[in-house]
């Protein structure tokens, strides 16, 4: 009997969605025509690529009054916020439109006697596993500039978003992508390290937990097959004292709570000079105290459930072990809060780096505040994790927001903004938030491997 994947909408605990997972053998069957069409796609032009991956994109766009919904009775997101296609189509259209240049041939020199240059060849087939919280822009990052740099491309996206992959590799086929070019898959964790182990991809990308990118590095150990890696954060935001309060106020608790607080670059720690401290915390506790916790399908609800009574409870935990260690909690129990998926937005306050609130990722709408003193209190402190993928910085000047960001372990230092993923820039971190990079040049140079061409001419 094969195993059944279940999504548990955490709107009311029920099974929303359920689909079989492939057999090893179906698997492997369906790897090989990935890698069968892999040339036959590779060998069109550069511009029927780009034609075809964009109008795959727009008929993702034009399921959004199907997809905002879904959505929502699939991981709790307020179908007031409208869904993700913004961001989807954003990413997707900026990677096609620096694909020209991101992918010609690095030209080296040629002269009567020889020609060099570097070639952008593309892996073969990808596979792409992504993760709940941000289902369509997550697998986007990878799944828009893989097609264009003519790998062939397999899906594996979380049960908990269960028909994300089947509705995108039914819109690209819709457009024109071939079927094989693109494959959604449901897989099992052992089917798809088998699939690792055995070559069936040339290059694997994983977002999601410490956990999970261990095991797809122990999958491909050996195998020489490129592994990149987006393994969350704990991200630090640092309001100093020049700051506009207003603004940070706004944007960290936003970056820390939108969502459910269930975002990869979600704000989890901030860091207030003393100066600016009491007014940060007062505005901050106003903001949550405004939210609407509820149902996600119904308009007034601006903070729904968190995507799984599991997730939900790890947070809890946090909170409730700061707690007895001495923070201070500044949201009452919200009447929606049921103690399960439900969760009421926090604030802690009184907060040490002894707490796990502070270490370990919570992925939820809880966010500790400490006061700091100096810049390097505040450096020190940031640093002190084991992620590192963004910090948010807030003064007005541009200059000493680069001296600090300098010395921040972090994969993007944002001034005056948090909580956003520029495609023009590298999406990358350190530390145990993984390695590699998706979007801008870079992320089109990781889809690719280089291949060089050092011709001697033949001269009488």
């Amino acid at each position: 009997m094969g195993q059944t994947l279940k999504c548990i909408s955490p709107i009311d605990g029920s099974v929303f969605a359920e689909r079989d997972v492939l057999s090893p053998e179906a698997a492997f069957d369906a790897a090989a025509r990935a890698r069968a069409a892999q040339a036959a796609w590779a060998a069109r032009p550069l511009a029927e690529r780009i034609r075809l991956v964009m109008a795959g994109v727009a008929a993702v766009g034009a399921m959004n009054d199907e997809i905002v919904p879904e959505l929502a009775h699939m991981m709790g997101r307020p179908v007031r916020f409208g869904g993700e296609f913004g961001g989807f189509n954003e990413r997707a259209s900026h990677m096609a439109e620096i694909a020209d240049e991101a992918l010609a041939d690095i030209k080296v020199s040629e002269d009567a006697t020889f020609k060099r240059y570097i070639k952008h060849i593309p892996h073969g087939v990808v596979l792409v596993v992504a993760p709940w919280n941000y289902p369509y822009m997550t697998a986007i990052n990878t799944v828009a500039p893989a097609l264009i740099a003519g790998n062939t491309v397999v899906l594996k996206h979380a049960t908990q978003t269960l028909l994300v992959g089947e509705r995108m590799a039914a819109a690209f086929h819709s457009a024109g992508v071939p079927a094989d070019v693109f494959q959604n898959m449901f897989l099992d964790h052992d089917t798809t390290s088998a699939l690792i182990a055995k070559k069936a991809f040339n290059f694997v990308n994983f977002t999601g937990s410490v956990g999970g990118g261990k095991a797809m590095e122990r999958a491909a150990a050996g195998t020489f097959t490129g592994v990149g890696t987006e393994l969350g954060g704990k991200d630090p935001g640092y309001v100093m004292e020049d700051a506009d309060l207003d603004a940070a106020v706004d944007t960290l608790i936003d970056g820390a709570m939108f969502n459910s607080g269930q975002c990869c670059c979600g704000i989890e720690r901030i860091y207030v000079h003393e100066s600016q401290y009491d007014a940060f915390l007062e505005k901050a506790v106003a903001i949550v105290k405004g939210y609407t916790l509820g149902n996600p399908m119904e308009q007034d609800t601006t903070i729904g459930p968190m995507a799984n009574v599991r997730f939900a409870q790890e947070v809890r935990d946090q909170i409730a072990e700061a707690v007895e260690a001495g923070a201070i909690a500044h949201i009452e129990t919200m009447a929606a809060d049921d103690g399960g998926a439900y969760l009421t937005p926090q604030i802690l306050t009184n907060v040490t780096h002894d707490m796990r609130v502070m270490q370990d990722e919570s992925f939820g709408p809880v966010v500790g505040i400490m006061k700091v003193s100096s810049d390097e209190e505040a450096i020190a402190l940031m640093n002190d994790s084991q992620f590192g993928l963004t910090a948010s910085l807030w003064t007005q000047d541009v200059d000493r927001a680069v001296r600090i960001g300098d010395q921040i372990e972090t994969g993007t230092v944002f001034m005056n903004r948090a909580d956003y993923l520029d495609p023009g820039l590298c999406w990358t971190g350190c530390k145990d938030t993984g390695r590699g990079g998706g979007l801008s040049v870079i992320g089109f140079h990781n889809l690719t491997r280089p291949k060089s061409y050092h011709l001697k001419k033949v001269t009488s």
